[in-house]
């Protein structure tokens, strides 16, 4: 009897499938029934794959087994870097919390040569951007291109003049056909703890759509929320890379997906005009999955 009830536990287990180049995972029950099939990565040439989470910086086991499952999906999704969302060293951040809280849960991904890039949060010391591993070569804010996506990271939490300008000035520059901008703070949120950052996206949204900036990751909020889009853009939350609040998603006919139950990453893959994305959980319970197409850009009057 006890063996019956434990085989009737849904266990989320990955099987990987090819067909016609395209990488397959479905979520199987202990049954051997299918539950929920998860829109493909093509894992085409060329292309340009990372991972994302944010609010991670705890030192905990939760962020340890965040990290740990991270490594699993590498095998088969080959990842090359991962933006961090903010809020990457909780408390002191001596050179023994930098190892407990970074250098250990992702050590087999740096050892493997996968660079993090990091944005500030409200609880990151700003010499943070001193630390190497964060790549962030000293600045607050800086962006870095890979292929044909350009990528801004923001310091949300000093949003000033100087920075505001920056942004206008960089992305007005930027020639990619994919404009992806992370900081910590989200525009919009459906969280009852925090909330959408308004008097921040009075200031920045405008700036961001004048640009065609298609993609927002922010973190913040200790869940997931895919939102639908805002102004032409898609916002990811992806604030529970260590920390949860959970069940603190309220009802929205904004939310496209949540998931406040449990820590996670994302996954994202940019092939030519499709962005594909996965969100996962520690255990490996897939939160989220899709497509976007990127929207051709206006044509000069």
């Amino acid at each position: 009897m006890r063996r019956r009830s434990l085989l009737s536990i849904l266990l989320s287990i990955f099987l990987i499938g090819e067909c016609a180049g395209m990488l397959a995972l479905l979520s199987i029950s202990a049954a051997g029934q299918q539950v929920s099939k998860v829109v493909a990565f093509p894992l085409k040439a060329k292309s340009v794959r990372f991972a994302a989470f944010g609010d991670n910086g705890t030192g905990g086991q939760e962020q340890y087994d965040v990290a740990q499952q991270m490594v699993r999906q590498r095998v088969m999704f080959p990842f090359d870097f991962v933006l961090m969302l903010g809020d990457n060293i909780y408390g002191s951040d001596t050179a023994a919390d930098f190892r407990r809280k970074f250098e250990d849960p992702y050590k087999p991904m740096l050892d493997a040569g996968v660079k993090f890039y990091a944005s500030l949060g409200n609880h990151d010391n700003p010499n943070q951007r001193l630390y190497k591993p964060f790549n962030m070569d000293g600045k607050r804010y800086y962006s870095f291109r890979k292929e044909n996506v350009e990528f801004f990271a923001l310091d949300s939490t000093y949003m000033d003049p100087v920075q505001l300008a920056w942004v206008e000035k960089q992305l007005s520059a930027s020639t990619a056909e994919w404009k992806i901008c992370y900081f910590h703070h989200p525009l919009y949120s459906d969280g009852k703890f925090h909330g959408p950052d308004r008097d921040l996206r009075a200031r920045l949204e405008p700036i961001l759509t004048k640009a065609g900036v298609s993609v927002v990751l922010s973190g913040h909020e200790h869940f997931y929320e895919r939102l639908k889009p805002q102004q032409g853009i898609y916002h990811f939350i992806i604030g529970n890379g260590g920390q949860l609040r959970y069940r603190d998603l309220k009802p929205s006919q904004d939310i496209a997906k949540g998931f406040d139950t449990d820590r996670g990453f994302a996954l994202f893959e940019v092939a030519g005009d499709e962005l594909y994305f996965q969100a996962l959980s520690r255990t490996g319970e897939i939160m989220d999955s899709g497509m976007i197409q990127r929207a051709a850009a206006p044509k000069a009057p």
